[in-house]
């Protein structure tokens, strides 16, 4: 688990646990949406460290109480979550950006994002002054038919004529990738280098600029 997905989860929990209610490690689990096992290693390191303190109760159940010591800590944790948002936020900026402007210059004005949440937000920002339009959100999550003002599809068949897609999905960026490319090619599929993608084939290491692959309009 990164640093910043422990910190994510010890904020959730001790945000869980603060109104001192009668709780299950199974609810906690639920709301936390985490397993069992890591919101019970999460407590058991909160109740050593001093941020929590636990107190038996009927039907198999448990008080948590969130201890000043631990309302500090949470504290704490909100300012780490906050800058590391920040500066996630300034990072996924900065790169789509670049790739927004390496697309253009290869003649791409039509894309698609696969994904429909923050960072396709965060994609839709750097779209603005970018010259290339988003003419559709492939997110098979959602109910909703558009995210912000696009029309959202559900699969590649519905995909619109585009000169590129982006992933943009962070629940599981390589698979999304890798069906994209499959759907495709791999020469009009990019992504941003925060999500770690490892493309399958030599020639597509080349990168974005590289003559196999041009963009689907890019002229000759």
């Amino acid at each position: 688990m990164s640093d910043e997905t422990r910190t994510q989860a010890e904020l959730d929990l001790l945000a869980a646990l603060e109104g001192g209610e009668e709780i299950t490690q199974m609810s906690l689990s639920r709301r936390m949406m985490v397993s069992i096992g890591l919101v019970n290693a999460l407590l058991k390191r909160a109740v050593n460290k001093g941020f929590v303190k636990v107190k038996a109760a009927p039907r198999k159940r448990y008080v948590y109480y969130v201890t000043p010591k631990g309302f500090r800590e949470k504290a704490r944790l909100v300012a780490d979550y906050l800058e590391f948002s920040l500066h996630f936020f300034r990072k996924a900026r900065t790169q789509f950006d670049e790739l927004l402007g390496v697309l253009h210059r290869g003649g791409a004005r039509r894309i698609v994002v696969i994904g429909g949440g923050e960072l396709m937000e965060i994609l839709m920002l750097s779209q603005q002054d970018s010259g290339i339009e988003v003419v559709a959100v492939l997110d098979r999550a959602t109910n909703k038919e558009r995210l912000q003002g696009v029309p959202v599809v559900r699969s590649f068949e519905e995909l619109p004529d585009a000169d590129a897609v982006i992933v943009a999905e962070t629940r599981d960026p390589q698979e999304a990738f890798d069906r994209a490319c499959a759907a495709l090619g791999p020469g009009r599929v990019f992504a941003p280098p925060l999500l770690r993608i490892r493309r399958g084939d030599a020639e597509a290491e080349k990168g974005p600029e590289s003559d196999n692959r041009k963009p689907k309009n890019q002229a000759e």
